[in-house]
C-alpha cells in the first residue's frame, strides 16, 4: 500500500486516516470496535482523535473516544500505529468547548492538562501527532509552541500539528518556530473537499512552500456529498437533519452551512461525474480530497463499519486531468457552496 509522510516528519502514514469522532455518540463501543478493526485489516495504519470527542459535543461524553480507542488498543501493537489526538482550543473562539468548565486556551496549563489526560485515556506513552484543535486569539503563539515542544522533548509528543487555522495563523506559528528553534506545526487539518475547495485559496502555497501537510477532514461534505440530502426529504438519523431541528443558533449555522441550496446544487452535479466514472460520489468525493500533493492523509469517518466501504474504494483512485478539469469547472461556476 502507499504510504506519505506528513510534513518533514518520520510519521509515515496511509493515504487514508480513520477519524473517530463518532465513537461513543453515534458510534457504541462494540461498533466502534468494528472500525477499527475494519480499517487495520485493511491496512489504515493512521487514527485520529481529540480529547473533546466524541460529537457533538456534551460534558458528559468528552473523553469518551479516547477511552475506547485505549481498550481496543490494550491488546494491538502501539507502534503499528500512528496515534494523532488534539488539545480543545480556546473558549474565546467559535465555541465553549464543554470541558474544564468552559475555561480552555491553549496556554501551558491547559497543554499540560490535555495531554495528561489524552494519554491516560488512551493507554499509551506517546501520541505521534498532537495538534492544536483550534487557535486562540488571546494567548500569544509563542508561548503555545513552547509548551507544546516541551513535550516532544518530554517524548510524550513525537511530532505537531494545527487545526481549523488561516494561513497567516499556520505561517505566524511556523515562522515563530523558526525564530525559537523549537518544534513547528508539521500538519494542518482543516476542512476542505469538493463542497469547499477554500484550502486552495492561501493555504495550500504556505503548504506546498513549507512543506507542511495538509490532513484534510470532512471529505464528504459532512456527509452532504453522499447525496442523502438530495431526496425529497432529509433522511432521518442524519448529522444535518438533526442539528436543523436544534435550537442552538450555532448548530443551525454549522447546518445550514453544510446543507444549503447552493452545496446541493454541486454534490448532484458530482452525482453525475462519479456515476459516469462507476463509482459512488463518496469515492469520487474522498479520491478528490487526497489527489493533491500537499495532503498527507485524508481523514474518513462512519458510524457503522459497513460505510467503510466507499471511503475506502477510493484509497488507490487517481482521478484523471480531464475529471479534475470538470470539477474545477464545477466549483467556479458555483463558487464556495459552505461560504
Amino acid at each position: 500500500m502507499q504510504h506519505r509522510y506528513i510534513g518533514k516528519t518520520g510519521l509515515r502514514v496511509t493515504p487514508i486516516c480513520l477519524g473517530t469522532m463518532s465513537f461513543g455518540s453515534w458510534s457504541d463501543e462494540k461498533e466502534s470496535f468494528k472500525i477499527m478493526d475494519k480499517a487495520v485489516d485493511f491496512g489504515i495504519n493512521f487514527f485520529d482523535t481529540a480529547e473533546l470527542y466524541p460529537v457533538p459535543p456534551k460534558e458528559a461524553w468528552a473523553g469518551e473516544t479516547e477511552s475506547i480507542i485505549g481498550k481496543w488498543l490494550k491488546d494491538k501493537q502501539r507502534d503499528k500505529l500512528i496515534i494523532a489526538s488534539k488539545v480543545a482550543g480556546a473558549a474565546n473562539g467559535w465555541f465553549v468547548p464543554p470541558i474544564r468548565h468552559g475555561y480552555t486556551a491553549v496556554d501551558k496549563f491547559h497543554i499540560k492538562t490535555a495531554i495528561e489526560g489524552s494519554l491516560k485515556r488512551l493507554g499509551t506513552d506517546y501520541i505521534d501527532l498532537y495538534q492544536m484543535h483550534w487557535p486562540d486569539s488571546v494567548v500569544p503563539i509563542e508561548e503555545s509552541l513552547k509548551a507544546f515542544d516541551e513535550l516532544v522533548q518530554e517524548g510524550k509528543v513525537r511530532y505537531l500539528g494545527t487545526s481549523n487555522d488561516t494561513a497567516y495563523g499556520l505561517t505566524k506559528a511556523n515562522e515563530t518556530s523558526k525564530r525559537l528553534g523549537i518544534s513547528r506545526f508539521e500538519s494542518i487539518q482543516n476542512n476542505f473537499s469538493l463542497n469547499n475547495p477554500r484550502f486552495l485559496d492561501e493555504l495550500a502555497h504556505v503548504c506546498k512552500e513549507e512543506n507542511i501537510s495538509l490532513l484534510p477532514y470532512s471529505p464528504i461534505g459532512g456527509g452532504v456529498l453522499s447525496g442523502k440530502y438530495n431526496g425529497e426529504f432529509y433522511p432521518d438519523n442524519a448529522r444535518f437533519s438533526d442539528y436543523l431541528k436544534s435550537d442552538n443558533p450555532r448548530v443551525q449555522a454549522q447546518a445550514t452551512r453544510f446543507v444549503n441550496e447552493k452545496s446541493l446544487k454541486t454534490t448532484l452535479k458530482y452525482m453525475e461525474i462519479a456515476k459516469r466514472l462507476d463509482m459512488s460520489v463518496v469515492t469520487l468525493a474522498v479520491a478528490y480530497s487526497k489527489q493533491f500533493s500537499f495532503v498527507a492523509s485524508t481523514i474518513i469517518g462512519a458510524r457503522n463499519a459497513d460505510q467503510l466501504d466507499e471511503s475506502f474504494a477510493a484509497m488507490d483512485i487517481v482521478l484523471s486531468d480531464e475529471t479534475m478539469a470538470e470539477i474545477k469547472a464545477i466549483q467556479e461556476d458555483i463558487m464556495y457552496p459552505m461560504g
